[in-house]
């Protein structure tokens, strides 16, 4: 079994500590490192490149350097590391800017322990995990302007069936079932991900799925049947 490599940064140690034992008892989750503040996450990451996480469990309000900086740093420097934003707040304009910073994901603290590894298992999987309040704050464009100006949906500007892959990926489908669905390879799905990536110029799934949304590639609708 394929082990999720993780990494949690709080400042508040017993909520961390918290976390950390729920997630140890998960046969294919790994602990790699426990972060006080984004900087002693940062320097870990450029001290240990060998040992990157698979995914951060990121607290927003640290010392030091806060977790959307430290999103920021880590989303370019390093991304393919997925970052699932952790924090109290609910509001639609944090919810926002962590998107747009480069989180795959959004969890507020008063989660469940389901949410929690269900959060963490799809964006594992499938490299992103929007709920329904999540989406419907990308669908209204609020503070996520990169991905309108970036390049406006024309027909002529993805191929056909570079649309089907995009529409597959945002209904939270894995390489391997789109690859089913499309009768192709998953080395095929692959191709056609990274030329997705390229055209959008975007530099994760999560960046693909934003993108689909605020330039109408697929319907709100159809990807919140899949949540």
């Amino acid at each position: 079994m394929e082990k999720i490599k993780m990494i949690l940064a709080d400042d508040e140690v017993l909520f961390r500590k918290g976390i950390a034992f729920l997630l140890q008892r998960e046969s294919n989750i790994e602990i790699l490192f426990e972060a006080s503040d984004g900087l002693e996450l940062t320097t870990y990451l450029e001290e240990n490149k060998e040992q990157h996480p698979d995914i951060i469990l990121m607290d927003l309000k640290m010392p030091l350097l806060n977790g959307v900086e430290a999103t920021k740093i880590i989303h370019d420097a390093y991304p393919e590391i997925k970052i699932i934003a952790l924090t109290s707040y609910n509001t639609r304009s944090f919810v926002a800017n962590m998107i747009h910073v480069g989180a795959s994901s959004y969890l507020v603290k008063n989660a469940t322990p389901a949410e929690m590894l269900l959060t963490i298992n799809e964006v594992f999987e499938k490299g992103f995990y929007y709920n329904d309040c999540v989406l419907d704050v990308i669908n209204e464009g609020i503070a996520i302007k990169d991905y309108r100006i970036k390049s406006h949906f024309d027909e002529d500007y993805l191929t056909t069936r570079e649309k089907e892959v995009l529409e597959f990926i945002c209904q939270q489908f894995s390489t391997n079932e789109i690859a089913e669905k499309l009768f192709i390879s998953p080395r095929t799905v692959d191709g056609h991900r990274n030329n997705l990536l390229l055209k959008t110029e975007s530099k994760n799934i999560a960046g693909l799925v934003v993108y689909a949304i605020q330039n109408k590639v697929i319907p709100i609708e159809d990807i919140l049947k899949r949540i």
